[in-house]
């Protein structure tokens, strides 16, 4: 029956995450429209353009909502284009490694509440659980990712695609250190890699238990790598248009192109989940969404707060993307070596001390801003390169 209710599990969660994918484009489209100052797209009804259809929806276009089910109908009967000099095994079998890739990394994130103390018989709205190093089993799969585009670009046998892939080799490598010194100050806190018992510390420690309030600089470090590790601007090297074309996916179209996107739109949800989870108390939400929260549709109440919040970040990441210009390559690996991964390890250091000497947590949050502050101050005293051919401009 176990077995039976699991597979259930993912065929619904999967048969969701990819009905979100495509209305989440939809989402992004309507927010750069905003953001923009334009309409986006507003058209595409029900009845996708069938003039049967039309007369049975009286014409009305239901603010575009039926975008989604056009697009996807265009790239499914596409025609598959396979350029003759492209790898054709590593060619096909890339873009199948960024969806399983990502799938599978959804496998261990609570998406509700979980069996607790307080109530051990609740359902587990989760596909694998009670996973002990579930947050260590994410990183690890997702960091396969990287091998899709790496195999992208070298199957396409363009130089464009290849450079692509160069460049996320590094950035993915480099920023996956900064997000593991982001978690590891997150488990040290909590006791535990498994993000059902971190969800129940902070819930059971209520509002001011949330890790936000211990570790502000954490989760800057971890949204922050987050952004690079998922491909999404300003680092979005490994595509870019102005420069690469589009990078490692230059080869790539119709239902293959697709599923690089939808690789790319999974990892977003998977990482705004996290983020939620890891630092905004995942569930719980005062008076509302408690332990201890038995009326009637408080676990659908629950799964609403989870996904609300996830949402947020979701949307926050997409504001970024129309808000702020691409690194160039060298600011985006002295990010990553720099500042980033010094203010990681200082970070886990501090923790280490404030732990081990049983101080209370909250010293926490004005070294995590003494500390990012500090780091600000230094980035405008010392000298790099940038400022370097400034100085060297004006005196020429």
């Amino acid at each position: 029956m176990s077995l039976l209710i699991t597979f259930l599990m993912i065929v619904v969660v999967m048969t969701a995450i990819l009905t979100i994918n495509s209305y989440l484009i939809l989402l992004e489209r309507k927010t750069a429209a905003w953001i923009q100052d334009r309409v986006g797209p507003n058209r595409v009804g029900f009845d996708l353009g069938l003039p049967f259809l039309k007369r049975l929806t009286g014409g009305f276009h239901f603010w575009g909502l039926g975008q989604p089910i056009a697009d996807g109908l265009k790239f499914l009967f596409k025609e598959q284009v396979v350029p003759q000099h492209v790898d054709k095994v590593l060619y096909f079998l890339a873009p199948c490694v960024a969806v399983i890739t990502a799938l599978l990394a959804f496998a261990v994130v609570p998406f509700g509440p979980t069996p607790t103390p307080q109530n051990p018989d609740a359902f587990p709205f989760v596909i694998a659980p009670n996973i002990d190093i579930g947050i260590v089993f994410v990183f690890a799969v997702s960091s396969l990712a990287v091998y899709a585009i790496i195999l992208g670009g070298w199957a396409s046998n363009n130089k464009y695609s290849m450079i692509g892939a160069l460049r996320s080799s590094a950035q993915i490598i480099s920023y996956e250190i900064p997000l593991g010194l982001s978690i590891l100050v997150v488990a040290m806190l909590t006791g535990s890699l498994n993000l059902e018992r971190i969800i129940a510390r902070q819930a059971t420690e209520g509002f001011l238990g949330w890790n936000i309030w211990f570790q502000p600089l954490a989760w800057l470090l971890f949204f922050t790598a987050a952004l690079a590790e998922t491909n999404r601007l300003p680092f979005d090297l490994p595509e870019c248009e102005q420069e690469l074309v589009g990078g490692f996916h230059t080869e790539y179209s119709a239902i293959k192109f697709v599923m690089f996107f939808l690789g790319e739109y999974t990892h977003m949800i998977t990482v705004s989940f996290l983020t939620a989870i890891l630092f905004f108390g995942g569930w719980h939400f005062p008076f509302i969404a408690e332990p201890t929260s038995s009326y009637p549709g408080a676990t659908a109440v629950k799964i609403l707060v989870l996904v609300f919040k996830a949402g947020f970040f979701i949307f926050l990441i997409m504001v970024l993307r129309w808000s702020l210009p691409r690194f160039r390559y060298d600011q985006l690996m002295r990010l990553a070596w720099v500042v980033l991964i010094p203010l990681g390890l200082l970070n886990v250091i501090v923790a280490m001390i404030v732990l081990h000497w049983g101080l209370s947590r909250w010293w926490l949050l004005p070294i995590s801003l003494v500390l990012f502050v500090g780091a600000g101050l230094i980035g405008t005293v010392v000298s790099t390169p940038d400022k370097r051919m400034i100085g060297h401009a004006r005196q020429a």
